[in-house]
């Protein structure tokens, strides 16, 4: 049996968002067109050496020549900052696809993320660039990441199992358990990267960045576009961060088991975007955003370790399954869960730890 529920379907590699080192000139994939509809060029290095690697707005670096207009004034109008976060993401997207085509350690995950902070952008500024007018986009972006995901997994979960198993005591080693791990999880993770270079050499990727391009250069202007960034996005990051909150309080309250893991979950994924939606501002709030982003991933990461236990607790049974179907032994398969079953007690008293210091109402005073 797979791993293969909505709840448990990502494992979180969220604690280091270290990005591969794309080629130093991406090359831009062949551009197609729907009838009528002009793509514009993709976007381009910046003739004043606007940076991108250490730049406020890059959330995760692009390697190479900067890219044009991505280092927007403290002055700047909301639709104008927005815009240079998008650019960025969008580079970046287009950055790695040639690291995940050869496979590059880690690669599958960054450009995942890089999806995820799409999304999270075309979601909490609504009032910049509509949603309305965004949606297919977004849902193009999900489709996308969730395949990245599948490739992502097939790759972090044997390794996080096969590390688990290095605590446990030979003796307690019962059967060829590594070998089933491995022998489970390999092909799996062909299939899925074999699925991702489909979707690379697809149509539907193709139109995906064109109107990814066509939105980071024109996008849709919704009613706040026009004004001061530090008057109108500061107030969506804190709409953001409500949202965090109380789903890490309703995930307090939730009874053990998969209803509190499930509520972590969400709770985790409030944070995350509370963390992206302070990246965009950082050029219009400065420092404060940064610092309040850096407490959210704090969040997002512990919350990630035990979204882990989640997924490793039903890989742990499946697996079992699987050993005793064939006539194996599944005693360490159970003693994997129970071990992942206590990491995550331990893991959740340190959310609320945590979150406790995260959600101080030091860190949000830039908040309109």
């Amino acid at each position: 049996m797979a791993v293969n529920s909505t709840q448990t379907r990502t494992l979180s590699n969220t604690r280091t968002d270290r990005s591969p080192k794309p080629p130093a000139t991406p090359a831009a994939p062949a551009r197609r067109t729907r009838p009528g509809h002009v793509a514009p060029a993709p976007l381009q290095p910046a003739p004043d050496g606007s940076p991108v690697a250490g730049s406020p707005v890059a959330g995760s670096p692009v390697a190479g020549s900067p890219i044009a207009g991505s280092r927007p004034k403290p002055s700047a109008s909301a639709a104008d900052v927005v815009k240079a976060y998008l650019k960025v993401q969008v580079a970046t997207l287009r950055s790695l696809e040639p690291a995940v085509r050869a496979d590059d350690f880690d690669s599958a995950h960054q450009m995942r993320v890089t999806t995820r902070r799409l999304r999270a952008t075309l979601r909490s500024f609504g009032s910049v660039i509509p949603r309305s007018r965004t949606a297919e986009v977004a849902a193009e972006l999900k489709w996308l990441g969730g395949l990245l995901g599948e490739a992502r997994d097939g790759e972090v979960l044997p390794r996080h199992l096969l590390a688990s198993l290095e605590t446990v005591p030979v003796e307690l080693l019962i059967g060829p358990v590594q070998a089933r791990v491995q022998g489970h999880y390999a092909p799996r993770r062909a299939s899925a990267r074999e699925v991702v270079i489909e979707a690379f050499d697809s149509e539907r990727y193709t139109e995906l960045l064109g109107d990814l391009d066509q939105l980071a250069h024109d996008p849709p202007l919704g009613p706040k576009a026009g004004a001061p960034a530090r008057d109108v996005l500061p107030a969506a990051v804190r709409k953001v961060y409500r949202q965090a909150s109380r789903r890490m309080r309703r995930a307090s309250q939730a009874p053990r088991g998969q209803a509190r893991d499930v509520a972590l979950h969400e709770a985790r994924k409030s944070a995350r975007r509370a963390r992206y939606a302070a990246e965009v501002t950082r050029p219009a709030s400065g420092q404060p955003a940064k610092k309040f982003a850096r407490q959210m991933k704090k969040v997002q990461s512990v919350l990630g370790d035990h979204q882990d236990t989640v997924i490793a607790r039903q890989a742990a049974r499946d697996l079992g399954i699987s050993a005793h179907l064939a006539g194996e032994n599944a005693f360490t398969y159970g003693l994997l869960h129970e071990c992942e079953l206590h990491q995550a007690g331990r893991l959740q008293s340190r959310a609320r730890i945590v979150w406790k210091k995260a959600s101080r109402p030091r860190h949000r005073t830039w908040m309109h």
